[in-house]
C-alpha cells in the first residue's frame, strides 16, 4: 500500500522473509542473508519507475523491438554500521550500481545526528541516490544523512528500509516532504528506548554479530 510518499511491501515473499527476520532465535548467518535477500526483493520495486528507451535488439531468429533502461544511472549509499548489510541484495540486481557511505552518530549534549563519515560517487549528482538503513526509529539519522545529501546537490532521493516506525516516517515527511519512503514492514511505536515494537532487535548487532 502506499500513502504520502510511504511504500509497504505486502508481496508474499517479502512478509515471509521479514517475519523471519524477527524471530530472535534466527542466527546471525541466517538474518544476514535474510536482510540482504529482502532489499534485493524490494529493489523490484524502488526502481520500477527508472526510465526507459526504446533499442532494436538482433537475436538469433530476427530484430526485436524492446526496451533498456535510459537516464540516470543509480547510486546507493548505506547508513553505516547496519546499512551495510543492504548493499550486497541490491548490488547482486543492478551490478553496475555505485555505493556511496554515510556515518552518523549521536552528539551527546544536543542529542542531534553528526556526521562523521562520507564517501561518494564522483559523479553522485548525475545519479538517483538510494539511501539505505535497515530501521527508521526516530527518523533523526535518516533525516540528517537526506539533509547531507541534499547538501551536496543531490536532488533525487529515495529512503529503503526493513521496518519503519510511526515516528521515523513523520519526521521524514515534516523534514522532508519530498522523499519517498519505501519499507516492508510498517510498525506500532517506539518504546520508551526508541526502539521499535515488536521490530527485531538492534539490526546492526544482529547482522554483524555484536552486543
Amino acid at each position: 500500500m502506499s500513502q504520502e510518499n510511504v511504500f509497504v511491501f505486502d508481496h508474499p515473499l517479502i512478509q515471509h522473509k521479514v517475519s523471519l527476520l524477527r524471530d530472535k532465535n534466527t542466527s546471525t548467518k541466517e538474518f544476514r542473508e535474510l536482510v540482504s535477500e529482502i532489499a534485493m526483493l524490494m529493489a523490484y520495486e524502488v526502481t520500477r519507475d527508472l526510465p526507459m528507451k526504446e533499442v532494436d535488439i538482433e537475436t538469433p531468429v530476427a530484430v526485436a523491438h524492446t526496451k533498456m533502461l535510459a537516464g540516470k544511472s543509480i547510486a546507493i549509499v548505506p547508513i553505516l554500521r547496519a546499512g551495510l548489510g543492504m548493499v550486497d541484495g541490491m548490488v547482486a540486481l543492478i551490478p553496475n550500481v555505485k555505493v556511496g557511505h554515510i556515518g552518523l552518530y549521536r552528539d551527546p549534549v544536543t542529542v542531534e545526528p553528526v556526521t562523521y563519515y562520507c564517501k561518494l560517487p564522483e559523479d553522485v549528482n548525475e545519479r538517483d541516490v538510494i539511501l539505505l538503513d535497515p530501521m527508521l526509529a526516530t527518523g533523526g539519522s535518516a533525516s540528517a544523512a537526506i539533509g547531507y545529501l541534499k547538501e551536496k546537490g543531490i536532488t533525487n532521493i529515495k529512503f529503503m528500509c526493513l521496518i519503519a516506525a510511526p515516528e521515523g516516517i513523520a519526521r521524514i515527511q515534516k523534514d522532508h516532504p519530498d522523499i519517498k519512503i519505501y519499507c516492508a514492514a510498517k510498525d506500532e511505536r517506539l518504546n520508551d528506548h526508541s526502539y521499535i515494537v515488536p521490530g527485531l532487535g538492534d539490526a546492526g548487532d544482529r547482522i554483524f554479530g555484536t552486543n
